[in-house]
Formats: C-alpha cells, structure tokens, sequence
C-alpha cells in the first residue's frame, strides 16, 4: 500500500537523523519529493511564481512550522467560505499584491457581509520567471476568500476578530498564543471571553515552540491539569482531582480508546475544565480535552520537519495542502518517529498519515471528509516501586519485570464527515459522522509490591487485547434571533447517536515455566528479568455494546451589551449490554439521564467578563471504559458530578488576557473496586480551589503563556478508612510559565518553568510523590524563507525528580537534562 511507501521514505529519514544539517537538507529534499509523488502532487517550479514575492499568510518569523499556511483560521481567512475553497486555480489573470492601503480585516468583513464576496481573482496563463530573491518567497495565499493577516514587522500573527470558525469547529481568530473565539464550549462560535467556564487553548505555534509532539507533553504547561503514568500504555489525566481514561475528544466527538496520542496533525487542543455533559454527554466530571485537526482549506503548504535528540529520538513530520479546483482542496499531515527513552530498553516507533478533502458544494454548503491511520508500538514501562513511603531513588534507569515481555501495539482508522449548510446568516445546520475502529493488545510486568527492607520487590504483570468500533452521528442547528438592538438569542439543538462494540480478554502470566508462579520475587540488584513469562491463565473475556441517544437544547442570550444568559439541558438514553464470557453471565442497564448547564456573563466594560456558573454530567456505574459491569455494579446509579464557579476574563490589552476562576466541584455514588470483578458504590469526594492565566502578547515580541492552579480534593463521605483522605495525584499548588521573545526577525529564544508540590500515588495515601521545579528552555532561527531550525533542551537544570504514578509502585521518573533538534522546510 502507499501507506508503507510513504512511511518507509519518512522511516529513512528518521533512522539517519544523527547525520548532521548538510544530510538533513538532502533527506527533507528526498521527503518533499517522495510526498509529491506519493500524493500525485506537482512539485514547485522555480521558474512560476508570481510577478512579485508577498509574505506568506500566517508568516511567524522565528518558527519552526507555517501557523498560518497550517490552517490556522485566524491567520488565513477573512470570510466563512473561506475555510472551503473557493480558491486559486480559476484560469485567465495573476491577482495584484494587495494594496499598502487596504482596510483592516475587520472592516472587509463587513464590506463582504453587505456586499457579498468579492469575485475570484483569476491567474494569468504565463507566467515571468523568478528572481533569486523571490524563488525563496513561499506560495500566497488563496486571493479569493482571503487575506493575508500576519505582520512580519513584529514576527507575529495579527488575527482578525471576523475570521470565523473552521468546519470542523474548535478555535478561530488564533494569534500566537491566543485565541479570540471557539465552538467547543457551546457548540457555536462564541468570544473565549463571553463563555462562562474555565478554558485553555494550546495553539499550534504554542506546541511547536515548546517541541511538543504528544497530548501528555502540551497538558503539563496547563493549571489545574495532571498527567498520570496512565500504566505506561495510555493517555490518563487527573482534572479537578477526576481522573479520566476517556474524557478525550476529537473534532468535539468522543476519541475514548486507550493510546498515547500525536499531535502532528492537530491544529490546537483545548482543555475545558469542570463537568461538560450538557456539550459532550457522559462523564467528563473534572472537564474535558478536545483537539481540533488541521483541515483541508486551500491554503497552499508545503512543509517538512525533521529533527533528532536525546536518546536516539528520530522523526519526520509533513504537511502538504493546496487548492484542487475553485470548489475543492487537499491536505495531507504524515509523521514516522523511531525513539528510545532514558529508561533502560525503552523503544518507541510510531506513524500516522491524514488525508482531508474540502468540497464546496455549494456558496452555503461544504463538505469536509478526512481518514486517518494510526500506529503506535512502544515498551510499556511502569516505573519504579516505593520504599518506606517515598518512590525508590537511585534506580531512575532501570526496568523493573522483563522489558522485551512487556510491549503495546497499538492500530487505529478513523473516518469522518463533516456537512455544514447555511440556510441564511442566521440559520445554520451542522452534521458530523464517523466510524472509528481499533485494535490494541498489551502486556507488561511491573513491581506489584514495594521494596521490603531485605531489598526484595515483587514482579506481576497482565496481558490484555481490546478490540472497539464506534460509530457517532451529531446534528446541530443554530439559529440567530434578533429580538431589539443588542437582545439576540443564539438557541442550538441538537442530537447525537452512538453505537459502539468492545471486546476486551485479559490473561495473567506464569513465570519461569508454564506452570510456574504468578509472581516473582526479584532483588534490588537484579530487578530486570529475562526470564521466559507465560501469559497463558484466562483472567476475563467480556463484551460490551453500548447504545446512546441523546437530545439537547441551549439558549445564549445577549441581555444588552452588559449581559449574557446562558442556559440549556441534555437528555441521555445511555443502553450498556455486558456479556462475561467466563461464566456467562448476561446483564444489561439502561440510565435516562438530564445534565443541564447554567450561566451568568456580567460584561462591566468590552475588556472584562465576570461570571458566574453551574453544571453537572453523570458517568454510569460501568466506568470510563464500561468494562465494569456485574450484579451488583447493574444495580447502582450513576456517578454524578456538580460544578459550582465564579471567575472572570481580562483583556488587559488587545492580544493579552488574564482568566481567573474559583470552583468548586463535588462527586458523588462513586464507585469504588473491591477486587478484580466486585466493588461498591460510595462516598463522595470534594475539590475545592482557583486557576489563574496569563496569555498573550506582553509587547509585539514577546509572547507568554502562564498558569497558577491551586486545589484540594478529599473524601468527604465514605469507607471510614477513606474519610479525610485526599484523592491521588492533585498537587496541591501548580505553576507553570512558558515564553518566547522575539529578539530580531531571524532569532528568538523560549524559557519555561512547571513546578508542582507533592501529591500522593494512591487513595491510601502511604505513598508520598515528591514535589518538583523543571526548567525547559528554546532558542528559534529563521535561516531563510524556506529554512528554519530549532533546538529544545527538557529540564535544563537536570533536576531529579518524579513525574506521575498509577498507583503506590508504579511510579515515574522524570527524564534528565534532553536536547532536541528540530530542521524545518517549507516549500
């Protein structure tokens, strides 16, 4: 298939990382070439181009990739169509370079809107030759439906306030950092400062400056948000002290299965903090995590990056888009990584591949379908066990259980569609499809005990297979009502239907021989086996289907210039068939559940939001991935959460907002396992605390992005044993800073610090994590139009400290000093 072709080319990119710039230059040239021909896409000629160079739309003097060539809908669009093409190709006439005096997006955008959009600009069939100076230059945006809206002078993004949403949803009017409006806290595109909960946007350039390439990486820069050990196989947050294997989404739409994921076709990732069910549905107690992918929206891109680092990480990323005809567009997004890690006989290879398509059917009506392919194989590497109620110390390196017995393979396809139609300016229709299927198996040995004072640890370990198909269909209508002058209703209904079937088997191992212990007892000395493992005892076999309907309503009321109301409520049918193919056993529950959502937006003057909010979501009794499910767990209600918050947004300057929020949030009829098939339903736990932000433009060159969250979540009511006991893995007190300043237009540099105090492994709270201050830092060059580069240095001060846990003696260490060099290409 071609798919191998491509991930073969960027495998040899990959693999010959360590060969030094004039190498790297010769392999990105062989990617392009080898992407071109793969995708049937015509290579850049030197000798076409247009009479005179402009700067490229989205153009960020001291990256590493194209903000606003990657999509980025603040830094390429003026007008809603633009998102779909109605582009470049045309025929007859080259478009003029747009005039020094042309009006501020802004006013454009009403011009259009009274006008309609101005007619398509047409290229001239010959073309002059390049000069030297401009075969550097890269290729304009799309004239017709655009405008290019970055400002070199100042190395950064100017967004416009106008530009509108992508089709997919999530953030728009992106700028940096920033991010003027989104759709994924209401489902309609609404001003970041108007919403009334707690919100964080990771933009693309934010990520890239950071060298972030996984959704672990991005989350540890975000307040009141923990990256968990996830047992070595798996994202696992902790939001508003609830944890979640399953509160991840993708395009708005629930992305529930068990990886680790990439960021290489992601636009930007938004953390939406406290219980969301009126938007999402069920669980997402603490808050939810959506990323946005890039889509295929005419914007001509050709980039590459290569980059390699610490221990052996190699890897390729591409992104290649342009128009197909005036009504149509590509984009393809490809990354193969081959890493290892500092921990001993960690190895890592991954690869992705994502076409889009963009149609516009019609002047109201586009069409966004997309595919993706994805592949992670990786050792699952649980870290260390505890000693006398601290981690272990001093073996920050070594693998506790048999490292090549312990392995993840995971294998994911994910289709979708996106429809969207306007009816008028006011009335909208918005429906998003997709089957998504995976396949992952995974076995690990890890310390199932801690060290006892003879030096002893004993070694357990699992495998275990799950296979899911999930087919999701949401509709959404808005509609726009103008009751008087600044009275408007924006009202949204909508329905979502889910299917989804999971098998799930799960065997225990024996050491030494096949009828062996299901143990091993090991020594410090030697805690690393290689002994032969036996994962041959069936521990279970289940199989779940899962059926959701769901039907919801929201109104968003502008009161006056000063007010806004927000109000709306969901119904979930939410139908679990559980079937244990160990005894046989066959139960079913069925929960009819509301989540409504209210808030109170007081705008003092058009720089300050204050608000006041409440929601509440539900999780029913089969857990996050519905594998829980017996007699006693079929009977019991489901999990409820409630959200109580004040806060406010700031606008301090334009393109600089400080956000603030008190919360709190309660959980209650939680569920709590007893062994591996029984539990019980009680207690209730209560997070209490404050996030603060800052993010933006402190001056025209120097960005930030800093966080401070503060929070205690407790049992308050329960197992006697448990009363008064905190919920594992919530740090007191988090920090977080990143910034960048531009010093000239070629050169810039990044400074970053997360410091987290301690927090404990697990609800008995024997185990104690230590807390930690790491220090990242970046320094940025432009070489040229074409040629950029970057370096990455993790934990600059070499600080030893740990950085997750899953339970008391799995816990783990964080990496030492890391370099990483990224060369990036545009074409």
């Amino acid at each position: 298939m071609r798919f191998h072709t491509l991930r073969d080319t960027m495998r040899a990119v990959s693999l010959r990382g360590e060969s030094g710039l004039g190498s790297q230059s010769r392999l990105l040239g062989a990617v392009v070439g080898a992407a071109f021909m793969l995708f049937d896409v015509p290579a850049p000629r030197a000798q076409e181009t247009d009479p005179e160079p402009r700067p490229a739309a989205g153009a960020n003097t001291g990256k590493t990739q194209s903000q606003g060539a990657a999509g980025d809908p603040g830094a390429g669009a003026a007008e809603t169509d633009a998102h779909l093409p109605a582009v470049t190709v045309e025929t007859a006439k080259e478009p003029s370079a747009k005039p020094a005096t042309a009006p501020p997006a802004s006013a454009a955008a009403v011009e259009d809107d009274e006008q309609g959009p101005p007619p398509a600009r047409k290229k001239a069939k010959s073309k002059p030759k390049k000069s030297a100076a401009a075969q550097s230059a890269p290729p304009p945006p799309p004239p017709e439906d655009y405008e290019p809206v970055a400002d070199p002078s100042n190395g950064g993004q100017r967004a416009t306030t106008d530009a509108p949403a992508p089709v997919r949803g999530g953030p728009s009017g992106i700028d940096g950092y920033t991010a003027a409006r989104t759709t994924t806290a209401t489902k309609t595109e609404t001003l970041i400062k108007d919403i009334p909960q707690s919100l964080t946007v990771i933009t693309r350039q934010q990520a890239d400056d950071q060298g972030a390439k996984s959704l672990g990486q991005v989350l540890t820069y975000v307040p009141g948000v923990n990256v968990a050990l996830g047992e070595g196989h798996r994202d696992q947050i902790t939001i508003r002290g609830q944890q979640t294997t399953a509160d991840f989404f993708l395009n708005g739409v629930r992305d529930d299965a068990e990886y680790y994921r990439d960021l290489y076709n992601i636009e930007a990732v938004e953390v939406l903090k406290g219980p969301a069910a009126m938007i999402f549905g069920r669980g997402g107690g603490g808050g939810v995590v959506n990323r946005t992918q890039k889509e295929a929206n005419g914007v001509p891109i050709r980039d590459v990056t290569a980059s390699y680092g610490s221990y052996n990480s190699k890897r390729t990323t591409i992104d290649v888009g342009d128009a197909i005809s005036s009504t149509a567009a590509f984009r393809i997004n490809a990354m193969y990584e081959n890493s290892e890690g500092f921990r001993d006989y960690f190895e890592l290879e991954r690869f992705g591949i994502n076409p889009t398509l963009g149609f516009k059917l019609t002047d109201q009506t586009k069409l966004l379908v997309s595919y993706e392919y994805y592949r992670d194989d990786r050792t699952v590497d649980r870290g260390v066990p505890s000693r006398n109620g601290w981690p272990l110390e001093g073996f920050d390196e070594t693998f506790f259980g048999h490292p090549r017995d312990s392995f993840a393979n995971y294998e994911g396809h994910t289709a979708a569609a996106t429809l969207e139609h306007k009816f008028s300016d006011d009335v909208k229709v918005r429906n998003y499809t997709s089957y998504m299927t995976f396949d992952k198996a995974y076995q690990n040995t890890f310390a199932s005990s801690s060290v006892s004072d003879t030096g002893d640890v004993t070694i357990g370990g699992y495998r275990d297979a799950t296979q899911r198909d999930s087919i999701v269909n949401q509709t959404d209508v808005t509609m726009k009502i103008d009751v008087a002058p600044n009275i408007r209703h924006t009202i949204l209904a909508g329905t979502e239907f889910t299917y989804q079937e999971t098998k799930n088997g799960r065997n225990t191992p024996h050491f030494l021989t096949p009828d062996g212990p299901t143990s091993l007892t090991v020594t410090l000395a030697n805690p690393t086996l290689f002994s032969p493992v036996y994962f041959n005892e069936v521990n279970r076999r289940r199989a779940t289907d899962l059926n959701t309907q769901s039907a919801y309503v929201q109104d968003q009321l502008q009161v006056s210039r000063y007010l806004d109301i927000i109000g709306g409520i969901r119904f979930d049918r939410f139908d679990i068939d559980f079937e244990n193919g160990l005894n046989g056993d066959v139960l079913g529950r069925v929960d009819n559940v509301w989540s409504p959502r209210a808030g109170v937006v007081f705008k003092p003057s058009e720089q300050i939001s204050l608000y006041v909010s409440y929601s509440r979501s539900f999780l029913p009794s089969a857990g996050d991935q519905f594998n829980v499910l017996d007699v006693t767990t079929a009977t019991l209600e489901p999990e409820e959460f409630e959200n109580k918050e004040i806060g406010f947004k700031w606008e301090i300057m334009p393109r600089l907002m400080m956000t603030g929020a008190i919360f709190q949030l309660d959980r209650t009829n939680q569920f709590v396992a007893d062994g591996p098939f029984a539990g019980q339903q009680v207690g209730e736990t209560r997070t209490e605390g404050a996030e603060l932000a800052l993010t933006g433009y402190l001056t025209d060159r120097w960005q930030i992005a800093a966080g401070f969250g503060h929070q205690i979540a407790e049992v308050v009511e329960g197992r006697p044993a448990d009363i008064g006991h905190e919920v594992p893995w919530v740090p007191h007190n988090t920090f977080s800073l990143w910034n960048k300043y531009q010093f000239t237009d070629m050169f810039a540099a990044g400074l970053g610090v997360v410091h987290k105090t301690d927090f404990f492994a697990a609800l008995d709270n024997t185990v104690r994590v230590p807390g930690y201050t790491r220090l990242d830092a970046a320094l940025y060059l432009d070489l040229n139009e074409t040629w950029s580069a970057q370096l990455n240095v993790e934990n600059l001060l070499n600080e030893d400290y740990f950085v997750a846990a899953h339970n008391n003696n799995n816990i783990m260490p964080g990496a030492p000093t890391s370099v990483y060099v990224t060369v990036g290409a545009k074409f």
